[in-house]
């Protein structure tokens, strides 16, 4: 049986019927009839996350593991607050999550009544649009009802997708269930329209600027867009940068570029930059290249983008071209000339291949760690990186092309690391490995509460005792208040969290026992999710950091 509430059935129904199967829900009482009425339908899977901020997250993991839409839902006041980083980790990441709040009836809003603020707009420009539902009394307010919501439905999936707004007002009594079946309701069809660009200018500019540079942001897997990138530096000079997010390997591209630029002799920088710079794809990791090329602007920067939004990361943008990234570089290819010598693209190949991982025999540190579990790490993977010190460390090493990499780089929190690594596994068949600092891990702690039905997690958390990449930054690495302050170091142990979560423990403090924890840690056919802790000293990882790099000079 459903909720008597109209407002919460055409909600409901328009969500079943654009096919939405996940909800992640958040206990409350002016939620229950959108709880009754999801809940009792069997075409929608339901979690409930006590903690509305992991529960965002945790549904931005779902997202990232069907590539569809998810519903949040919440009760009314601050509780829809706490949603707002995963929000803006779902919009800058390009995510379609679908928040929706029940609320006050707005004659309440202001007037010192419980739980209550202006919930409406609550997030601005964070979210592709935000709707307030009315409550329905007549048949124009049904008729307005459905407009809102096909409305922020269709925006939450169409063109760039992102995060959408409907907040639910819902009067009292809250509780009358007795609804047999939702309504029949009206779905607005978008019939959209694939986006072309002539490519007779591009190739022309293409033909006439030598030094290339094409550079991928975070994506999702994409073969046939390796399929072309690899087309393009077999036939042409110019080089291709990738990272871990970008889903992109292969042995024609460029992944240890970072270490390379920090490599290169200051006088001899400006041979290695572009005419012609082509981004796709998300956000970049390395600071260090977008420092280089800020610095020694290109003649020309594409930026393709099925959104048509500007982005100007290096100072340079010429040309925004919105459409898909695979069809317009498979254009681009059919009408570009060959080139005979590739000089550009071998300076760059020389160079990494001078570029040397971190040796084996380095001292037992983060770096290590991350080199022996990346060495351990099963093909066809699914790999979760933290923030901060996690994914570069990762860079510093190669991965097989068949792992697929996640990593929350939308806002770069800290937060959100675990939570959206519970949320992903909690809809993934095979086993989830997510690898994570100490303050990210423990800032999520909470996200471990009630979640022992999941068994194919692995949590590689290394604990350095603080926030290592603070000791790593010039001027930041001499001040006094960087130890207590900045890096907020601390004694904490993650056992008796882990234990008492229901996940398997296992720790290592150095390199044989670290060896010794991965016979289990990658022990796929054990059915247990689990928390390896390496325990490394903050003082010798970045000495173990500083040498690495300074063998690089």
């Amino acid at each position: 049986m459903f909720s008597v509430k109209k407002n919460v059935l055409q909600t409901v129904a328009m969500l079943k019927a654009y096919g939405i199967r996940h909800v992640v829900m958040s206990p409350g009482s002016r939620n229950a009839p959108l709880m009754q009425t999801f809940s009792q339908d069997s075409s929608f899977d339901c979690h409930v996350i006590v903690d509305e901020r992991n529960a965002a997250f945790y549904a931005l993991g779902i997202i990232q593991c069907t590539r569809k839409p998810v519903v949040i839902c919440c009760t009314s006041g601050t509780a829809l607050l706490n949603y707002a980083p995963a929000v803006a980790e779902a919009y800058y990441q390009q995510l379609p999550l679908i928040v929706v709040s029940a609320d006050r009836s707005q004659e309440w809003i202001g007037q010192m009544d419980g739980q209550t603020l202006p919930q409406a707009g609550v997030f601005g420009s964070l979210v592709k649009k935000s709707v307030n539902l009315p409550e329905i009394e007549t048949e124009r307010d049904t008729w307005f009802c459905n407009r809102l919501i096909n409305e922020a439905l269709i925006d939450c999936m169409t063109d760039a997708q992102g995060p959408v707004h409907i907040n639910v007002p819902i009067s009292e009594p809250l509780f009358d269930y007795s609804v047999e079946k939702l309504p029949e309701v009206r779905k607005i069809n978008l019939a959209s329209i694939e986006k072309s660009v002539d490519t007779t200018p591009f190739s022309d500019k293409w033909n006439h600027l030598p030094k290339r540079m094409i550079i991928v942001g975070q994506l999702p897997k994409s073969p046939g867009l390796v399929k072309v990138l690899e087309k393009l530096v077999g036939r042409n000079d110019c080089v291709v940068l990738v990272e871990h997010p970008s889903n992109c390997v292969s042995p024609l591209f460029i992944s240890n570029f970072d270490a390379l630029l920090y490599a290169i002799p200051e006088e001899k920088k400006t041979d290695f930059v572009p005419d012609l710079v082509v981004t796709i794809g998300g956000h970049i990791v390395s600071k260090r290249l977008k420092q280089f090329l800020r610095g020694n602007k290109p003649v020309s920067h594409w930026h393709i983008t099925p959104s048509g939004e500007v982005v100007d990361l290096f100072q340079s943008l010429t040309d925004l071209v919105e459409t898909d990234n695979e069809k317009f570089l498979n254009a681009l290819y059919n009408a570009i000339s060959a080139d005979e010598q590739r000089p550009y693209s071998g300076l760059w190949k020389e160079a990494s291949e001078k570029i040397t991982e971190p040796s084996s025999e380095t001292l037992f540190s983060d770096i290590r760690a991350m080199g022996d579990f990346l060495k351990c790490l099963p093909d066809n993977s699914v790999l979760h990186l933290a923030n901060s010190s996690t994914v570069r460390n990762a860079q510093l090493y190669t991965l097989d092309k068949s792992v697929d990499v996640f990593c929350n780089r939308g806002t770069n929190g800290i937060e959100s690391s675990l939570p959206s690594a519970i949320g992903f596994a909690s809809v993934y068949e095979g086993i989830t490995y997510l690898v994570i600092g100490d303050l990210s891990f423990f800032y999520g702690l909470n996200s471990l509460w009630n979640i022992s039905h999941i068994k194919n997690l692995r949590v590689l958390l290394v604990n350095n005792g603080g926030g290592g990449i603070f000791h790593l930054l010039p001027g930041l690495n001499k001040a006094p208040s960087l130890k207590q302050y900045v890096a907020a170091t601390h004694n904490t142990g993650a056992g008796e969290w882990v234990h008492a979560s229901g996940m398997k423990y296992l720790s290592a403090t150095n390199g044989e026992e670290l060896s010794k924890a991965f016979e289990t840690f990658m022990n796929e056919t054990i059915q247990e999710s689990m928390v390896l802790e390496v325990i490394t000293d903050m003082e010798v990882s970045k000495a173990a950091f500083k040498d690495y790099y300074h063998k690089l000079k």
